[in-house]
């Protein structure tokens, strides 16, 4: 290759580093006969850009270029690759074990080289079985370590980390997950596919454990990594799975930022699977807010021939509906398809419960009580061990037993977890239960239980604890007013709709889709208590907010 191409190509390779994936296209549009290499860099600023089908026919094209020049090692890692997009990304499973095969077969060409590590890495990455995805995980970093390859072997170790993770085996797992996030913000880790994965497997594994603590202090390293590189899908990623800690954690106004975020930031590429978990993620916290109608309208956008994270929202929807049948079909189709007395299986087995309640099924309700006790046994962290005591709770006052040391062992737990919602709701329960035989303890855990509610705020639940409150003589203090404050998307939503702009207009000025956009309107129009996309225009016209 002539010394200019390879100039723009080294050029290129430093841009893409800096996360300029425009100058990096520029640089490489020159190039007249592009070759396996040049395929490559320009799939990788495709994928920067977060155009991933255009990725995937770029890389495409790389692993046809390798082949035929005799780049064995690039064509196995063209076809990883594609693997890869197809798989995380594009949610084409078949495509991506295709191309997984594909670069097995190829590595025949090169047995001993990194790309043996990267493929064992893949091939654990997707692996259902749980024995074999962290053998292959292992395998991998055997690999790095021995060729020296330090992005390979921090990949490993965050995914084998966050494997443990999953596997409820969480100071193992967490530990790895630490070691590989110090090695991204020391310096070790070059390769920005490796970064942002990185982040997410740290990410997603405090979702799972509701580790809320670590998330907060690696969610800032995760921003500024973005911000120095300019890789927006590391901030998509953490903010996905971020979005969801908070929402746990009770910090509303910061989960409702953190996830409109991802699903606009997701929302730019033309089919993204991992769009979908931001959607489910928000639809929960709408769930929790009593916004229940929102909540069904984001559901609405998901594939739901497969319950998956979607599933407890759904359920969610279906009880408050007064649907407890169809509830309870998302629920048990749902523990079906994964481990059913592992940490994830235990809010919606503690759902179920709800649902057989409110259908007046009390055996079913003491079967899932029990199911989500032995979760706790196997796994007992304090949320677990919380939500167990509060389905025996549940349980007891429905067979017309004593709830209440069942009740305050559940507010124990959800205080040690962190988790306002779940602490409020055991304190409401307590209340109706010793409301008879200790009034004055039931109106200070009902009054309690109800400022936590508005302080979230969560409207339905706010609601019943008032009424509760009413029913044993108390009038139920004034919830302080915070559904006329907009997140910041909302503020920007309604300047640009004081600027006389469409929804496709907005959607386009923010990169997002129109549905979004509709959800920011209804919610500005709800908050501020206007009918109209006129009256909303004249409020931003009367506040300033119009957008210039």
């Amino acid at each position: 290759m002539e010394v200019p191409a390879r100039d723009a190509i080294e050029r290129s390779r430093a841009a893409l580093r800096a996360g300029d994936a425009a100058t990096a296209r520029e640089l490489l549009g020159g190039i007249v006969e592009p070759d396996g290499e040049v395929w490559e860099l320009l799939g990788s600023a495709a994928y920067l850009e977060l155009d991933f089908a255009r990725t995937a026919e770029h890389w495409e094209r790389a692993c046809t270029a390798y082949r035929r020049s005799g780049g064995h090692a690039g064509a196995v890692r063209a076809a990883r690759m594609l693997c890869f997009v197809h798989m995380m990304v594009l949610g084409h499973p078949s495509v991506a074990q295709g191309w997984l095969g594909r670069a097995q077969t190829l590595l025949s060409g090169v047995p001993d080289s990194r790309e043996a590590g990267w493929v064992a890495l893949n091939v654990g990455m997707f692996d259902g079985d749980r024995a074999r995805k962290e053998e292959g995980l292992r395998r991998a970093l055997e690999v790095a370590r021995t060729v020296g390859d330090a992005d390979l072997e921090f990949a490993a170790l965050g995914y084998l980390g966050a494997s443990l993770v999953h596997a409820d085996r969480m100071d193992e797992g967490m530990a790895l997950l630490d070691e590989a996030l110090a090695a991204v913000t020391g310096g070790d880790v070059d390769d920005f596919f490796v970064l942002e994965e990185i982040f997410c497997q740290l990410f997603a594994a405090c979702e799972h454990a509701c580790d809320v603590r670590r998330a907060e202090e690696w969610i800032a390293v995760g921003e500024e990594v973005a911000r120095r590189r300019n890789l927006p899908a590391v901030s998509a990623f953490c903010r996905t799975h971020y979005g969801g800690v908070l929402t746990t954690a009770g910090r509303w106004t910061e989960a409702e930022e953190a996830l409109t975020a991802a699903v606009g930031l997701w929302g730019l590429s033309r089919r993204s699977a991992l769009r979908m978990g931001a959607l489910a993620r928000l639809a929960e916290l709408r769930v929790r807010q009593g916004r229940v109608d929102e909540a069904a309208q984001l559901l609405a956008e998901l594939d739901l021939g497969r319950a998956g994270e979607a599933a407890r929202p759904l359920a969610a929807v279906h009880l408050v509906r007064g649907e407890p049948d169809l509830a309870a079909d998302v629920l048990e189709r749902a523990l079906a398809e994964g481990d059913a007395e592992g940490a994830a299986a235990a809010p919606l087995w503690a759902l179920l419960v709800d649902v057989h309640l409110a259908a007046g099924r009390v055996e079913a309700a003491a079967d899932a009580a029990e199911r989500v006790a032995r979760c706790a046994e196997r796994v007992p962290r304090p949320h677990l061990t919380a939500l167990a005591a509060l389905a025996r709770g549940q349980l007891c006052v429905a067979e017309g037993t004593d709830p209440s040391v069942c009740l305050r062992e559940a507010l124990t737990g959800f205080a040690a977890a962190g988790m306002p919602m779940e602490l409020a709701r055991a304190r409401l329960a307590l209340a109706r239960a010793v409301h008879a035989e200790r009034p004055a303890v039931a109106r200070a855990e009902a009054r309690a239980a109800l400022e936590a509610f508005q302080r979230l705020p969560a409207a339905r639940d706010a609601d019943a604890a008032a009424a509760f409150l009413r029913e044993l003589g108390v009038r139920a203090p004034v919830a302080r007013r915070t559904e006329g404050v907009l997140t910041a998307r909302e503020e920007e939503v309604l300047g640009l709709l004081g600027a006389g702009l469409t929804n496709p207009e907005i959607a386009a000025r923010l990169f997002i889709s129109r549905k979004t956009v509709e959800h920011h309107v209804a919610n500005v129009l709800a908050k501020l208590a206007l009918r109209s996309r006129a009256e909303a225009a004249g409020y931003a016209a009367r506040t300033g907010s119009a957008a210039r």
